[in-house]
């Protein structure tokens, strides 16, 4: 069984319950690291402003049932007073030196106010190859990810239609921290079906700003939309035309496209024989109806990991 490399850096999971490794940790919520709530794990990737929990939690401080977790943190020591990305497990050990006022925090602010928006792309464009879907307007990397283009440097993260046909829909992502740096072309975040993972090259390079929350719940988005709901992470690249300069667009990638398509059909040749000469399409779940064609065979030629 092929493992994701031991030097990348940590991730989150996202599969639900289930980790890829049992020395994964828990995601501790700033409530329970506070100490204002005995035990709680965070499920929304502490996006506390779309937080259901975060939410009720505020209300019932502003009632005077509890503290809130600043007012919690505030009691101790000053020299304990450790930043709550660090608390969270977000970011390495940081002092709080502005008194949990986050908001007037510089730090703070590229945890959360420079977030891309929240919902994905919508009313996208497609060209349909052979059945596999090429967005328009987006670049794509010879790993079979995307980059597109948001407001304010930030950078929207996926991975393609081909992939998710090749593969098969995922269990789980193993994804990056808010806040860590990616390099473009090294491998930045991870995929698990069954018992079978690959590390994904990621596109492009910068700065970790925003983890898609839905996918923690519904692991099977990216590949039911790929290029809209289903982003996986976005990030902050000051310079937006260096950072996708080296990726494919428009006709560039329709060529690329058309070329794995027919170098998936010879893959598949080796296993079935000759395919239909009618111009039929390719199955979904090539790996899952045709395990013979082997998951690391499979990700070695398409993801290049």
């Amino acid at each position: 069984m092929k493992q994701i490399r031991k030097n990348r850096p940590s991730r989150q999971t996202l599969s639900g319950t289930q980790t890829f490794s049992q020395a994964e940790t828990a995601r501790p919520c700033i409530w329970m690291q506070a100490g204002v709530a005995a035990k709680k794990d965070c499920t929304h990737y502490h996006d506390c402003t779309t937080c259901k929990y975060d939410t009720a939690m505020e209300k019932q401080a502003a009632a005077g049932k509890h503290l809130s977790w600043q007012e919690a943190l505030r009691k101790r020591d000053s020299l304990d007073r450790t930043c709550r990305h660090t608390l969270t497990g977000r970011a390495d050990h940081r002092t709080c030196a502005m008194n949990y006022n986050c908001s007037r925090c510089d730090f703070d602010q590229l945890f959360e106010d420079t977030l891309s928006p929240a919902k994905g792309y919508s009313g996208i464009e497609m060209k349909d190859i052979k059945g596999f879907k090429l967005a328009d307007g987006y670049f794509f990397h010879i790993g079979h990810t995307w980059a597109g283009m948001d407001s304010g440097g930030i950078i929207r993260v996926g991975m393609d239609d081909f992939a998710f046909k090749v593969l098969g829909g995922p269990d789980g992502f193993d994804l990056p921290l808010m806040g860590q740096e990616l390099n473009s072309g090294r491998p930045g975040w991870g995929i698990k079906r069954n018992r079978n993972l690959a590390d994904i090259l990621s596109p492009v390079s910068g700065i970790i700003t925003k983890v898609n929350p839905a996918i923690a719940s519904s692991p099977c988005l990216p590949e039911q939309n790929p290029y809209e709901d289903g982003w996986l992470f976005t990030v902050h690249n000051s310079d937006l035309k260096g950072a996708v300069k080296h990726l494919m667009a428009d006709e560039e990638s329709v060529t690329w496209l058309h070329g794995e398509i027919t170098t998936l059909e010879e893959m598949i040749e080796t296993v079935t024989g000759p395919l239909s000469t009618d111009g039929g399409l390719l199955m979904k779940d090539v790996f899952g109806n045709l395990p013979a064609l082997g998951w690391e065979k499979l990700t070695r030629r398409f993801l290049k990991s």
